[in-house]
């Protein structure tokens, strides 16, 4: 399979900067999260920590990529990936 193409849209990419700032092991994770999403965004491998997020639509994040304590929201549309979101987990988060 062709490798996807990756694409950010412009509050990503302001996310990455404050999460590069604060964390700087962020930069790692996101290099991580890029040769995944190039290699296997659907995770048909089983080999990453993505989920399929029920109850959200196209243009919202549909699928979840969790690397560590980061969390990456994109869609796929076609052979591009559109990376949404990029967020730290807190441990009070779901509390």
């Amino acid at each position: 399979m062709p490798p996807f193409r990756v694409v950010t849209t412009s509050y990503f990419d302001r996310l990455a900067r404050q999460l590069t700032r604060r964390h700087p092991e962020f930069a790692a994770q996101n290099r991580v999260a890029l040769a995944i999403l190039c290699e296997d965004p659907l995770n048909h491998t089983q080999r990453h920590p993505v989920k399929k997020l029920q109850g959200v639509g196209p243009g919202e994040g549909q699928y979840r990529l969790r690397l560590r304590s980061f969390r990456f929201r994109y869609d796929v549309y076609r052979d591009e990936v559109v990376l949404r979101y990029c967020g730290l987990r807190r441990e009070d988060t779901y509390r």
